[in-house]
């Protein structure tokens, strides 16, 4: 990165137009080289909004004790998985890093501790939606982890400590998926759009509802609601991102949906969007 990069990347943190909050359902790392509906979502999310200066991503996949914030000038491309075809571990996002954005928001989120981070890099919750997004991978983009120790409030309650940042072109992406058990996956419909077990059409529908009527606490609250959403909800990895994209959230602003659909009997791809 050169220096007139590193110049236009501190002047994307003056104050801009208010940059709408993501929550992508990421569903199987094969969606960052397949074409398919999913896929064109994140695309049309993209078109939909404001160029973003920076990304910051919360993704599923940065599950840790404590919280941190990669913090390098180049971020690496993580393959966290295993047992695909070797076109997926070829994939590179070589999306530039920002220890400026990574800075500011171990600032913003005082009195909590937040530890820069200089060897995790990009996984694949972030760079499986973000590529087909921002292709051209010249949007600076960090991650902050989700620390496993804090219970959902907390986490909630921490994302709106970032909400500076939306005044500032920096698009808040969080990534995993509302129901998500691959315990209790149907294998015979793994790529059946609108496939599901009667446990996960009844959480869709009931989380939904939540969502588009603002009952926030509820989802906050998943582990008192019944069988549908502990079976939806095994461990919370995948369901806490979908909690930093809610806490971003003002008042006025609407709610909007979108990639809602089941797959494969036990996942989600349904994907939220503020303001």
């Amino acid at each position: 990165m050169n220096l007139n990069d590193l110049q236009s990347i501190s002047d994307g943190f003056a104050n801009t137009q208010r940059m709408p909050v993501l929550f992508l359902g990421h569903g199987s790392p094969m969606n960052a080289i397949e074409e398919n509906q999913f896929v064109q979502g994140f695309r049309n999310a993209a078109t939909e909004i404001p160029r973003p200066n920076a990304i910051l991503c919360i993704s599923a996949h940065w599950y840790t004790e404590g919280t941190y914030v990669t913090a390098m000038d180049v971020p690496k491309t993580i393959h966290d998985f295993y047992g695909f075809p070797k076109p997926l571990f070829d994939v590179q996002y070589p999306a530039p890093g920002s220890p400026e954005l990574a800075k500011e928001t171990t600032e913003l989120l005082l009195p909590s501790f937040v530890e820069e981070d200089h060897s995790w890099g990009l996984d694949h919750g972030a760079w499986s939606v973000i590529k087909h997004m921002y292709p051209q991978a010249d949007i600076p983009v960090i991650q902050l982890s989700i620390d496993y120790t804090k219970p959902a409030q907390y986490h909630y309650d921490l994302a709106k400590k970032l909400n500076k940042l939306r005044e500032k072109g920096i698009l808040i992406i969080g990534s995993g998926n509302i129901v998500h058990n691959l315990r209790l996956i149907d294998w015979t419909n793994i790529n059946t759009v609108g496939a599901g077990w009667d446990w996960a059409i009844e959480a869709r529908e009931k989380i939904n509802n939540w969502l588009l009527d603002g009952h926030f606490q509820n989802i906050i609250d998943y582990q008192k609601q019944g069988t549908f959403l502990q079976y939806a909800v095994p461990t919370p990895d995948h369901y806490l991102p979908l909690l930093y994209t809610l806490g971003l959230k003002d008042r006025s602003e609407g709610l909007t949906l979108f990639n809602d659909e089941l797959i494969g009997g036990s996942l989600s791809m349904t994907s939220v969007r503020i303001g």
